[in-house]
């Protein structure tokens, strides 16, 4: 039997898929690891983190199945992208990583896009923003000079991790796009934008496709893993397209929906749509394209609700073998759509589309004698598929979608997976392996021949589970006056939040 495997990084943890020549998953295997606060806003992760994972990951997969280790053809590795490793020269990393949702740089992308705006636009197809490796690279550079200097190799996580298994120093395009440091049209890295931070273009990886063979393991990578040194290792990509190929979306119209650390909402296009509140990124299909709008602050919202206010609930799952998010889920579904009025707005780590404005903060509003813990539970759930609404209102402007492939960890919850089909009016389905570490190793199949094309390997290995969640009528009414009031909220709070952040 033929195999390949793919390990995908998200915000707190990794996951491994183990996938055969039938397309069936074989095996899985996931690890949790820390991502790091320093200051209000901020948010890091060690790169060796992600390295120590993949391992651990990797050589759980080959006990659990004992399957041959040479047997497994190739291996490729996706992450979230915008997150960027910098190395010295003696090949360490000169700091933390600075994660996606990290939210310092607000003066420095106000700087960018106010004085280069049309120009990274023009050549990135996307707006700037915090998130951006450009904005991250400008603050180093004016508040950590000694660090900025210090580097020697700059690249994107799941490169990092493949670097120190093979050595090989590459990315691939679509993670590049997200840096704002590449010229998208010529398909090279830009001096004129690497210029604006003043990044030696020497420091950056070559770029080549999500689908190409960069190499093999080196003796170390083998140790590490428990894989021998002749498997193949594949790019990758960043894990939303991951996603969005995992969930056999190949196909101009077709539209994914995440709920997981970020809320992301993808609808797959012959190009790029100009409008500046859109993230414009190409597909592994060739001519293809993957426009998405999204929220910063989604299942993360409800992990941090689940640590900071359920203390019984986990407890209580502990003691019961039971998971807390169930737990959380039976109390919310106690109350009636609308939570009497209380709401939840998202912007834990401020907010992307429609607002891009960093300086937002989270907030329950509303609250009265009456409402009890269950209210806030279901207001958060709503508060979060209010924020998928206002981000999907940008995307409708182009497009017309009624049905979604819903995916994620919140995909997981039947009472929030019809919230949010109420909220959207979205017919919603789900397959049977939906996350990005599926795609990878769907990826890593293509590379090696264990599939014939993206195509075939969708053919193969995507499967719809379960009945489809359509919106309930009743509750029409009630989520679109809901909705209403949720946006009077965001533009009464905003001023109040600009002012907190001064």
């Amino acid at each position: 039997m033929r195999y390949t495997l793919g390990v995908d990084f998200g915000g707190g943890a990794g996951k491994g898929t183990l996938l055969n020549e039938k397309g069936e998953v074989t095996a899985t295997a996931s690890r949790e690891y820390q991502t790091y606060h320093p200051n209000n806003g901020w948010a890091e992760i060690e790169p060796d983190d992600y390295l120590n994972a993949a391992c651990e990951i990797i050589r759980e997969i080959l006990a659990k199945t004992q399957i041959a280790p040479g047997d497994v053809e190739a291996l490729a590795i996706s992450s979230a992208s915008m997150t960027a490793a910098c190395l010295d020269e003696n090949d360490q990393p000169v700091r933390r990583a600075i994660f996606w949702s990290d939210g310092r740089g607000t003066l420095q992308s106000d700087r960018l896009r106010a004085e280069h705006g049309d120009e990274l636009f023009a050549k990135t197809f996307t707006s700037v923003s915090n998130s951006r490796t450009i904005t991250h690279l400008l603050w180093m550079k004016e508040n950590e000079p000694e660090n900025y200097s210090r580097i020697r190799r700059l690249m994107f996580m799941k490169d990092y991790v493949r670097y120190r298994l093979t050595g090989t120093f590459v990315t691939d395009y679509i993670d590049a796009m997200g840096s704002q440091l590449i010229d998208v049209p010529k398909g090279r890295w830009s001096e004129e934008l690497t210029g604006l931070v003043s990044l030696p273009i020497g420091v950056l990886p070559e770029i080549v496709r999500p689908t190409d063979v960069v190499g093999t393991l080196s003796p170390e990578g083998a140790r590490m893993t428990g894989l021998p040194e002749t498997t193949k290792v594949v790019c990758g990509t960043t894990d939303t397209v991951m996603e969005v190929y995992a969930n056999g979306a190949i196909r101009p119209g077709q539209m994914t929906l995440k709920l997981a650390t970020a809320g992301r909402i993808c609808v797959i296009s012959d190009g790029p749509i100009n409008d500046r509140r859109i993230f414009n990124y190409q597909h592994v299909v060739p001519g293809l394209w993957y426009p998405g709008t999204g929220t910063k602050s989604c299942a993360s919202s409800y992990r941090w609700y689940r640590d900071v206010l359920c203390a019984e609930e986990r407890a209580r799952g502990e003691a019961e073998n039971t998971d807390a998010y169930i737990l959380m889920d039976n109390m919310a579904a106690t109350v009636e759509p609308g939570s009497s009025d209380l709401f939840f707005h998202p912007y834990l780590q401020g907010e992307g589309t429609p607002y891009f404005d960093e300086r937002l903060r989270g907030s329950f509003v509303g609250l009265t004698s009456f409402h009890r813990k269950e209210h806030f539970t279901r207001a958060l759930l709503e508060g979060v598929a209010y924020s998928l609404r206002d981000s999907l209102d940008v995307m409708r402007l182009y497009t017309d979608p009624t049905e979604a492939v819903i995916i994620g960890g919140g995909a997981k919850s039947p009472l929030w997976r019809q919230i949010v089909a109420d909220v959207l009016g979205l017919r919603l389905v789900r397959t049977r392996n939906s996350d990005s570490s599926l795609g990878t190793a769907m990826l890593a199949g293509v590379a090696c021949g264990m599939f014939s094309s993206l195509e075939d390997s969708v053919k193969n290995c995507v499967k719809t589970v379960g009945e489809p969640v359509l919106p309930d009528p009743k509750t029409k009414d009630v989520y679109d006056r809901g909705f209403g009031i949720y946006k009077q909220i965001h533009d009464a709070l905003e001023p109040v939040f600009h002012s907190m952040s001064e």
